[in-house]
């Protein structure tokens, strides 16, 4: 069947989506509401050489901490190591232990709270950004990581038309991982992923208790207090304990959960299924996303014969609890999804009901006026940047934050020099890591809030010629000129050698203005994009195909 609907007014997420691309072209107004906290505590480095600016070169940094007198016991040697403490045993903590260990003046212990590794959690999407880092990081753990991977950015990728069948828009993964000589993008089984990582850390991580919150001396140092009532003290603590951190709630002297911690509902809870499954297009594809009217669904290759799906769908929170299933998911979800592709229904006929969970998804806006650190301390992945699973990029940005982290560690000297290298470390992915979650959550909003089955001519019938139907068949040849910059983005940034790619922003930020108006109904606005100077090609090629795409609809 073939809905219609009213599309949508420009909803806040849209509005903070277009603020983000606007950060991201002109990181230096972030600096004019910084709070004063961002200026280091007395018990850091001496005012002289505070970081002010939250774009500081760790180099600038440490040039001006060089003629700061130290005793013996604050200069970092294999010696006398910089004892670095890791909250949580997760892709992001695990990661940055590894990088760390290349540095034999620092000592890494990560403190992680379950009492033991067991086999848990789905497969992780590792993009060609998160795998270059691990491929130049360490030999043996990108080996380790390819032994269990599947590759996905090879095959075909993109977006259908979940209720025609029809592919509507394609991903090209694959051309841009090959222009840099990069690693495709694929999944591994977190578990797989963890395991990996473990090895690299033997004796190097602690279970059975977790991190409750911390407390810093004048000298720099950093106490860090467990829920078992243990201690453990340290140059350096790294609060990469998710999106539920006890560090970040210390830092930010906040509640870890519910109002007030900054986590919000993301307006979605999704079902996932992950089971072994005969796809006919075993192979060829590699993740398929079908989108409809106010919801859609995924299937995606995880490899041997495995898939996973899932569906989003826009709900109130706690939904798994309130709403009835008296036939259970499978039989719930064929019902919302009646009228779908026959791969969607598929796919659920084979799903056992063992095999479903759904979950509420959180996430947090972008942390560009709130601290990442505290002097010593600093924050890392999901307990800083948590965002929607939609580009598959949380991991990836953890991963992002590991490897800058620890270039910034390992060219510290002194203890005195630590608060300027997590300043550095925050200067170079606050803006990058803000602008993927944005991306993230408006590719969340414009697919279930924009999109519509696209108004189309069959056989003389005019099919869902509503206003959202248009739009969408409009938005169609946008989308992968669209998708080209965001892949560009990701790929050419991955280093984090600068705060700012404005290449890829300017493109952004033109043609996801396109998108961002065309979807709240202001398509006459565009104007205003030329009147800033912002028409670039991306931006008229977009105009060019919209305009062109209206013919192909008749």
């Amino acid at each position: 069947p073939i809905h219609t609907r009213n599309f949508p007014q420009l909803s806040a997420s849209h509005l903070l989506m277009l603020s983000l691309i606007v950060v991201l072209l002109f990181p230096s107004l972030t600096t004019s509401f910084l709070p004063p906290s961002f200026t280091p505590p007395l018990h850091s480095a001496p005012a002289s050489a505070g970081v002010q600016n939250p774009l500081l070169s760790a180099g600038a940094a440490r040039t001006a901490l060089e003629s700061t007198a130290t005793s013996p016991d604050d200069v970092y040697s294999e010696i006398n190591p910089m004892k670095v403490l890791i909250a949580g045993a997760g892709v992001g903590g695990l990661t940055l232990g590894t990088a760390l260990l290349d540095h034999p003046h620092i000592d890494v212990t990560v403190l992680e709270k379950t009492s033991e590794f067991k086999r848990f959690g789905g497969p992780i999407q590792l993009a060609s950004n998160a795998l270059q880092i691990l491929k130049e990081m360490d030999a043996d753990v990108y080996e380790g990581v390819q032994s269990k991977f599947t590759n996905t950015g090879d095959k075909t990728n993109g977006i259908k038309d979940g209720i025609r069948d029809e592919w509507y828009a394609k991903f090209d993964l694959a051309g841009p991982a090959v222009k840099r000589d990069m690693p495709y993008t694929g999944v591994i089984d977190r578990p797989d992923l963890q395991e990996i990582l473990l090895s690299k850390l033997s004796g190097k991580v602690l279970n059975g208790a977790g991190v409750t919150g911390y407390s810093t001396s004048p000298s720099g140092r950093v106490s860090v207090t467990m829920d078992d009532g243990s201690t453990h003290d340290g140059d350096v603590l790294v609060g990469a304990d998710g999106i539920w951190s006890n560090v970040r709630a210390t830092m930010r002297d906040e509640p870890q959960r519910g109002e007030g911690s900054g986590v919000a509902y993301s307006g979605y809870t999704v079902f996932a299924g992950e089971l072994k499954y005969d796809n006919p297009t075993n192979g060829v594809v590699g993740y398929a996303v079908y989108i409809g009217p106010g919801q859609y669904f995924v299937i995606t290759d995880i490899g041997k014969g495995n898939y996973q799906w899932y569906a989003f769908l826009a709900r109130e929170p706690g939904s798994a609890e309130k709403e009835e299933k008296p036939d259970g998911s499978v039989a719930y979800l064929k019902g919302i999804f009646e009228g779908w592709s026959k791969d969607v229904h598929a796919i659920l006929d084979a799903t056992k009901e063992e095999e479903i969970e759904q979950r509420d998804l959180y996430d947090r806006p972008p942390s560009v006026a709130k601290k990442w650190t505290d002097g010593p301390v600093c924050l890392l992945g999901d307990s800083v940047h948590a965002m929607m699973p939609n580009l598959g990029q949380g991991g990836c940005q953890a991963i992002e934050d590991a490897m800058v982290l620890g270039e910034e560690l390992g060219a510290v000297k002194g203890r005195a020099e630590v608060p300027a290298a997590l300043e550095a470390y925050r200067g170079r992915r606050l803006v990058r890591s803000a602008a993927v979650q944005g991306l993230s959550r408006f590719a969340s909003d414009i697919i279930i809030r924009g999109f519509d089955t696209p108004a189309k001519v069959v056989e003389g019938q005019f099919q869902n010629f509503n206003y959202a139907g248009i739009v969408t068949r409009m938005l169609q040849p946008i989308l992968p000129i669209f998708f080209a910059i965001q892949f560009n983005f990701l790929y050419d940034g991955y280093q984090n050698k600068a705060a700012l790619d404005l290449k890829n922003g300017l493109g952004l930020f033109a043609v996801g203005s396109i998108l961002l108006l065309l979807a709240a109904g202001s398509v006459g606005e565009v104007g205003i994009l030329g009147s800033m100077g912002l028409e670039s090609l991306g931006a008229t090629e977009g105009l060019e195909a919209i305009f062109a795409n209206i013919q192909s609809m008749f």
